[in-house]
């Protein structure tokens, strides 16, 4: 009898715990929700810009230091007897390591921050920078490019998702394609450095290059705030109550609460993000879309980034100098296509253009593959268009990807789907290279082709997010 009069007491007792438990993690949310709607009310100000400009640096010298071995393959194949296959070893070690990095530091971006990631990622790419620059045998360089892979691979997903929750669903394609825009800026400048450079100076300066000013951009990365709403993910509100304070500090301006969407947060919700759910019914087909589309986009763009300068000096003949500044061009239509993007994609939306992109890409490979291959100034021509239009869709990835999944796996989702662009990236070269050598240069344009039809069935299951918070997007 004693034991079953104190069951009631008991279940009471408990019940009360509970609903003290209930209200508790209420109040968090609350909390929670209260910070989203403060950062999505703050319009883009000198504050944003200021994050912009420093992980934008970083962002100039991962391109440069991505695309420098393009510009220094064609001395050294002559200075080390490198065969066409071990070139595409050596493209392809780059992308490896990549690979792995995308997939390390974006699972260390989840646990420790994005700014702590994004320093390390910089400072192993500047670091191996130097190493390349004092390798002396072709077996040296190839595993310092494959190291300096490793911090390629991993700063830009984690930097783009940094920057994607910095802001707001208003303008946020906007901002983040000038963000973008940077990296292609980085190509064009290693372009037209290494067109310079190389022959004046020998190879070695486009790695020395990346070495000093990376190291510093590594010392100011990590004196940046950390992003909000990585704290909020974590339950670390007074850290991002500090970091909000000062965005809301930076401007007087507001953006109207109508025009907002409400968000949908929770930290209960967020901590229990995993691998898995990568794959759960809400996010499989997002997933899958996401990957074809990175796969597909840069198996082209990479593909044609490093082989192009070859391509020119030993299949039609162009002098050094001449294919190198021929190669260079391409970076500067995708600078030029990427500028329109920025201020039409909140308009016409991701799916669209990507679409449009795949398709105008496809059109301009078919026609160099079946009816121009062989006179090099439609491979001039046709080759800068489509790849500034394929690099258009490269910077489209990344300001999309973080959009469609939510804080606590924004970084690793993201990271996991730029390592498909890496897996690509490796084969991509590789097989131009043996199309090359077995069926001549009209295979290897029919083949981008083929790729950017597949690319364009893809893009028409993209999920639309522009002028969309995203909490909404990504619950």
């Amino acid at each position: 009898m004693q034991e079953g009069n104190a069951l009631p007491g008991a279940v009471t007792q408990d019940a009360a715990q509970a609903a003290a438990v209930q209200a508790s993690m209420s109040a968090v949310d609350d909390a929670c929700a209260a910070l989203i709607r403060r950062i999505e009310s703050v319009p883009f100000s000198r504050w944003h810009t200021k994050a912009r400009i420093i992980v934008g640096s970083a962002t100039f010298f991962d391109a440069f230091d991505a695309l420098s071995i393009a510009f220094v393959l064609p001395v050294l194949i002559g200075l080390w007897h490198i065969q066409p296959l071990e070139i595409g070893v050596l493209i392809g070690a780059s992308y490896v390591g990549q690979f792995l990095g995308a997939l390390i530091f974006g699972w260390y971006a989840e646990q420790r921050g994005r700014i702590r990631s994004v320093t390390i990622a910089i400072a192993i790419m500047s670091v191996m920078s130097m190493g390349c620059a004092l390798s002396g045998s072709f077996a040296m360089l190839l595993a310092c490019r494959f190291i300096q892979g490793i911090g390629v691979g991993g700063e830009m997903p984690v930097a783009a998702t940094y920057i994607s929750e910095l802001s707001s669903a208003r303008g946020r394609g906007k901002y983040f394609l000038l963000y973008e825009l940077i990296f292609p800026v980085g190509l064009m400048a290693t372009g037209q450095l290494g067109a310079w450079l190389v022959p004046m100076v020998g190879w070695k300066i486009m790695f020395w290059i990346g070495t000093g000013p990376g190291l510093l951009i590594a010392l100011l990365v990590a004196r940046l705030p950390e992003s909000p709403r990585w704290l909020i993910s974590k339950g670390r509100l007074a850290e991002a109550e500090v970091v909000v304070r000062n965005l809301e500090a930076s401007t007087d301006r507001r953006i109207a609460p109508s025009t907002q969407t409400k968000p949908q947060t929770s930290v209960t919700t967020n901590q229990r993000a995993g691998w898995r759910e990568l794959m759960s019914p809400f996010y499989r087909g997002r997933t899958f879309v996401v990957w074809a589309l990175w796969a597909s986009a840069f198996f082209i763009a990479n593909s044609l980034n490093n082989w192009l300068p070859t391509l020119y000096r030993s299949v039609y003949h162009l002098p050094l100098q001449t294919a190198l500044r021929a190669a260079s061009m391409t970076n500067v239509a995708q600078v030029a296509l990427l500028l329109v993007c920025a201020y039409v994609i909140d308009r016409v939306g991701r799916r669209s253009w990507t679409f449009c992109a795949f398709c105008v890409a496809a059109v301009l490979f078919a026609c160099l593959g079946l009816f121009a291959a062989h006179d090099v100034w439609s491979a001039i021509v046709l080759g800068t268009l489509s790849y500034g239009v394929i690099g258009s869709i490269a910077a489209v990835l990344y300001l999309y990807t973080p959009e469609v999944y939510p804080t606590r796996m924004r970084a690793t989702s993201t990271g996991l789907a730029t390592s498909w662009l890496r897996l690509a990236s490796a084969v991509g070269p590789s097989i131009a290279g043996l199309l090359l050598h077995k069926h001549g240069i009209s295979s290897v344009f029919v083949m981008f082709a083929v790729v950017a039809v597949f690319g364009a069935l893809c893009s028409m299951k993209m999920t639309e997010t522009h002028e969309r918070s995203l909490e909404e997007i990504a619950p």
